[in-house]
């Protein structure tokens, strides 16, 4: 590798989307970064998305359908996680997302207190809890690598995420 390359790092190439970046090692390493055009493209709002449609299906059955009070809530708590993320990415300002994904991040962990209780009404199968509060998790987990990635990045604006 030539040295003036070597010397270099976090180069980004907009045209490809790519930025090229070295290790401590000093071997060259290809980082993929993509620009988001819509809200629609961020990992955390898909997931949370399947996790929504998971929690309806999972109040529209059983007793839990007969539960108003918690099947509201918890649709309500589910919705608010992807309207946040949706929200938050179209007002523009990296600030104003990082505020609206810890509303989100909020409403993913009322999503998981309320599976509990759901768990102790006896109105899923505990398979069924365990698959929904590993997806609540990975929503959580990604909202949290999303505000640090806004928080940390050179890059700015939200479309960058």
């Amino acid at each position: 590798m030539p040295e003036a390359v070597a010397k270099k790092s976090n180069v980004q190439c907009p045209k490809s989307k790519v930025a090229w970046d070295l290790n401590s090692n000093s071997h060259l390493r290809r980082v993929l970064w993509q620009k988001s055009e819509s809200f629609e493209d961020i990992k955390s709002w898909k997931k949370a998305r399947t996790l929504t449609k998971q929690i309806y299906e999972v109040t529209s059955i059983g007793s839990f359908r007969r539960d108003f009070g918690l099947k509201d809530q918890i649709r309500r708590a589910s919705v608010s996680i992807l309207s946040n993320i949706a929200e938050g990415f179209e007002r523009g300002s990296d600030q104003e997302f990082i505020q609206f994904l810890a509303v989100a991040k909020g409403s993913c962990g009322e999503v998981r207190a309320q599976l509990y209780v759901a768990l102790d009404q006896c109105y899923f199968s505990l398979e069924s809890f365990e698959t929904l509060l590993k997806t609540a998790t990975e929503v959580s987990e990604l909202i949290s690598g999303l505000m640090k990635y806004l928080k940390d990045s050179e890059l700015r604006g939200s479309k960058y995420c």
